[in-house]
């Protein structure tokens, strides 16, 4: 694969920062070290640094020595999930209940790749902004980030992230116009009742009932209430009821998440499953606590920078490795915060290789990053400098 020279002869290194972020993984605005790292490299290559951006978010900032007005950023997200690691080697997790399942150590250190490659070349026109994002699991840290004037300090005309794929082989990059990835909504449901023997449920007003009947229609929502030809996930991955075999819980709590590629799906699901979730709950006379919090919004790609990104791809991988029909997927991503702020795109990297690991799902605890595709998307990180600013 026609990988940037400088940049295989990079790979060493960030091999090495890649499976020291995964030794060392930090959750969702914990990120201290791992942000420390990152700015001081950045530091160490002549960039300008910024820290604490959305919490634990690091900045850099780096100017061509050409000259040009427009500006590009660049994301990487550094979270770690909250779950324990199964994987033996050399580099495991050493936090406990702390794991990189998702690739982000791989991202942060193909970013860190590219910076330091271009920190040393700078040989393009306009400003390169670096954004290294905290918190990307669920916590909406891209928000934070947002929220924290990302944009307007550091204003950027386009922005692209990237994201490893182990269902692709490697080698091959997807990348499309529109909607990419799904909008996510979380929701806790808590039904109070009164607890009670469970020799005398009738002393009692046992919400289990209430909650099986809750767990089945919410079903219905997709398979009887959504158009067939439409996407629409929801999942409930808790349910949480009492702590004796002999007595009936006073609470029972659900909780999941709605999956919608379009926003009148999105809208309509969620008045829906109001509509359920309230209503059989009065049917049964329990106390309700409803959380419907709506996460991420769809992460959609503008068709300019698809086709730009699709092009700087495919100097890495060949036009044969651009995968331009990959199907919308119903994942979510918080970088679709930082589309709505400027056009741009996200790309999908394929990193299925020989390894088990490589192959397996992220959010698994058997999961690693492939090392093999750290060349690849530090390379198509600074084609994507080159040719979004070639203009400039």
């Amino acid at each position: 694969m026609p990988t940037l020279a400088a940049i295989e002869a990079l790979r060493p290194e960030m091999q090495e920062w890649r499976r020291d972020f995964h030794a060392h993984p930090e959750t969702g605005f914990q990120e201290i070290r791992t942000s420390g790292i990152v700015a001081g490299k950045l530091e160490s290559w002549g960039i300008e640094v910024h820290r604490g951006l959305g919490k634990t978010g690091v900045v850099g900032v780096l100017r061509g020595k050409r000259p040009g007005n427009r500006s590009i950023g660049l994301r990487a997200d550094m979270d770690a999930l909250p779950m324990p690691e199964l994987n033996d080697f050399a580099h495991r997790s050493t936090n406990p209940n702390a794991m990189h399942a998702c690739g982000h150590d791989g991202h942060t250190a193909m970013l860190l790749g590219a910076a330091r490659h271009l920190a040393e070349t700078r040989d393009f026109p306009g400003t390169v902004h670096f954004i290294f994002q905290p918190a990307e699991e669920g916590l909406t840290g891209a928000l934070e980030m947002v929220k924290d004037g990302l944009f307007t300090r550091f204003p950027c005309d386009t922005v692209y992230g990237l994201h490893n794929h182990p269902s692709m082989p490697l080698g091959t990059i997807a990348i499309r116009p529109g909607t990419v990835l799904a909008a996510v909504d979380y929701f806790s449901i808590r039904l109070f009742g009164k607890s009670s023997h469970g020799a005398e449920p009738h002393n009692g007003l046992d919400p289990l009932p209430c909650a099986v009947q809750i767990y089945n229609a919410l079903q219905t929502l997709i398979s009887r209430r959504t158009d067939p030809h439409d996407t629409a996930v929801l999942s409930i991955g808790q349910f949480h009821a009492g702590t004796s075999d002999i007595v009936l819980p006073e609470m029972v709590e659900l909780r999941g998440t709605i999956r919608t590629l379009r926003p009148e799906t999105h809208d309509r699901l969620s008045a829906l499953f109001r509509q359920v979730v309230e209503s059989t709950a009065a049917a049964h006379g329990v106390r309700l606590e409803l959380d419907l919090n709506y996460s991420y919004p769809p992460t959609i790609n503008t068709p300019a920078q698809a086709a730009l990104a699709a092009e700087a791809a495919a100097d890495v991988v060949g036009a044969a490795g651009i995968k331009a029909d990959l199907p919308s997927l119903t994942a979510g991503e918080d970088f679709a915060y930082m589309l709505q702020e400027a056009p741009g795109g996200f790309l999908l990297l394929g990193q299925a290789g020989e390894s088990e690991t490589s192959r397996t799902p992220v959010h698994n605890g058997r999961y690693d990053f492939n090392d093999d595709l750290l060349p690849i998307g530090a390379s198509c990180l600074v084609r994507l400098v080159e040719r979004e600013l070639a203009g400039a």
